[in-house]
């Protein structure tokens, strides 16, 4: 336990992002206490040994939009961080395959087999995105002003942007418009006309979200996950040697090296307000520590709802809080394994096997997936994207063995009559049937399997109805509407109490940019 009780700043659980801001702080000279519920840091981003020698990232489970500017301020690769690329994207069909890889001439081959001018297309498709995705990052990096009463650097903030998007190009500025506003099987079927093709790329407007394919607003979930970047690769994903929670343990060791206390099993029962002033924190076993500052990284739902007294919150901000959307729609199933799985369509090990796996063989697959979940049950034939963290890193699993990572849609938080042990494992059962389609020696592998619902990802992790971004990412919860209107630029209503988790903006992902910017914010405000 501390030594002392007074401190600069007290950070609000040890996610990545909370503990991207105590780093940030710490570095700046502050005395900074995380104090993180699990026995373990991290948050949605953990490394854990669910079963003996295998190694899962039980939640989060690849990494591509951390900022490089984190990466080198805070050191990270000193502090253990080491991200491995995925080379591949790989569907599998009934009676073939789709396989994208890092080689630009052998996926201009592969797309060529299924057509000829979708190939030619998909070598346009992808600097476009890039441009468009360059685009955004300016906003994505700019802390969200203050609309209704915004100050002179929020003024100055929206000039800087609004100069950017005049740098655009009338192509650019027309992808964009559509980027923001369509859903992604529209955006994509402009583009090409091989089903496969559309549906695998459509698949990453879907992550995370309640939304399927033809939902409007999907497109924009798709460029969200377009603009990753691994050593400056631009549009790249990877997979951290030693899994997620590596991430989030080289941006604790980044923080404790600048100074930061960090407490493990302290869960905080409560924010500590005085006369509208955050000045403090009590834990569950009665502790209290007094602190200038107060930031939460959990979401806005237990920020506002649980952390703080409604009485000590404006009404109309606690109503755009109650009514911020936070629907969990995913589950995840991690699987050990005697070996690996081996696919009907491409039988065994490749390149196919050390990148992403994505069960998204048509727009039916996705939109009835999404259908079962819309009506209450979660889909009989998800939607998947899987990886094998232990081809890449031997050291996740024993010899000869493997992990597989499962990430699935639709899983919906509200599911009738409500998740029970049962419909746990009808739906892992229902994940292992759909993979068995296209490799069907997974369920002869198989040595154990652990099945998490939203309601687990609730309990385990703090995500609010399994919510992995703490809130959808829909144009009306992005920017300066995340998670309220006033309150986007990582303040709240109670002063000196501040956020820093994905319920922030620009949003979810293993990113660090939440923690980053709120530093920078509180770090501004303190100087």
């Amino acid at each position: 336990m501390p030594g002392i009780k007074k401190y600069d700043a007290i950070v609000i659980g040890g996610g990545h992002n909370g503990l991207t801001a105590a780093a940030y702080l710490s570095r700046a000279g502050k005395k900074v206490l995380v104090l993180e519920r699990r026995y373990i840091l991290g948050g949605a981003a953990v490394t854990e040994e669910i079963f003996p020698g295998f190694k899962f990232s039980v939640c989060s489970y690849v990494v591509s939009l951390m900022k490089p500017n984190v990466m080198r301020e805070l050191m990270l690769p000193k502090f253990g961080l080491e991200l491995l690329p995925l080379e591949s994207t790989f569907t599998p069909l009934e009676n073939d395959y789709l396989l994208r890889t890092a080689d630009a001439d052998q996926t201009y081959r592969e797309i060529a087999r299924h057509s000829t001018k979708d190939a030619e297309t998909y070598m346009r498709f992808g600097p476009a995105m890039g441009q468009i995705g360059m685009a955004v990052r300016p906003i994505l990096e700019t802390i969200a002003p203050n609309v209704i009463r915004p100050s002179l650097s929020d003024l100055g903030a929206t000039k800087k942007l609004l100069n950017h998007f005049k740098t655009l190009s009338s192509e650019q500025f027309e992808y964009l418009t559509k980027l923001m506003t369509m859903s992604s099987a529209d955006f994509l079927d402009e583009w090409f006309e091989f089903e496969p093709l559309k549906a695998s790329m459509s698949a990453s407007g879907i992550i995370g979200t309640f939304m399927g394919p033809r939902s409007p607003g999907s497109a924009y979930v798709m460029l969200h996950h377009y603009m990753g970047d691994i050593d400056g690769a631009f549009r790249a994903w990877g997979f951290q040697r030693g899994g997620t929670g590596a991430v989030s343990m080289a941006i604790a060791r980044s923080a404790e090296h600048f100074g930061a206390d960090i407490m493990t099993e302290a869960p905080v029962e409560k924010v500590i307000v005085k006369n509208g002033r955050a000045v403090g924190v009590a834990l569950e076993n009665g502790d209290e520590y007094n602190s200038d500052i107060v930031i939460s990284g959990l979401d806005p739902k237990l920020s506002f709802l649980k952390m703080v007294d409604e009485s000590d919150l404006p009404s109309d901000f606690v109503t755009d809080i109650k009514n911020f959307r936070i629907r969990g729609s995913s589950g995840k199933v991690n699987l050990a394994l005697d070996g690996l799985p081996n696919f009907t369509c491409l039988p065994g090990d490749g390149h196919h096997l050390r990148g992403a796996i994505s069960i998204s063989p048509s727009y039916d697959h996705l939109e009835k997936a999404y259908d079962d979940a819309k009506y209450g049950n979660f889909s009989k034939e998800p939607y998947m994207d899987i990886i094998l963290p232990s081809v890449l890193d031997p050291d996740m699993a024993p010899p000869g063995k493997h992990v597989m990572s499962c990430f699935v849609q639709y899983a919906p938080y509200d599911i009738k009559g409500g998740w029970n042990d049962q419909k746990r494992e009808a739906f892992g059962d229902a994940v292992i049937n759909t993979i068995a389609r296209f490799a069907p020696n997974i369920k002869d592998i198989i040595l154990h399997r652990q099945v998490l619902t939203p309601a687990d990802l609730e309990s385990t992790f703090g995500l609010t109805e399994g919510n992995i971004f703490h809130g959808e990412l829909s144009l009306q919860q992005l920017f300066t509407m995340r998670p309220a209107v006033k309150w986007a630029d990582y303040t709240t209503p109670i002063k000196n109490y501040f956020q820093c988790g994905s319920g922030t903006h620009p949003g979810g992902g293993i990113t660090g940019s939440p923690g980053e910017m709120a530093a920078k914010k509180i770090l501004g405000i303190w100087s």
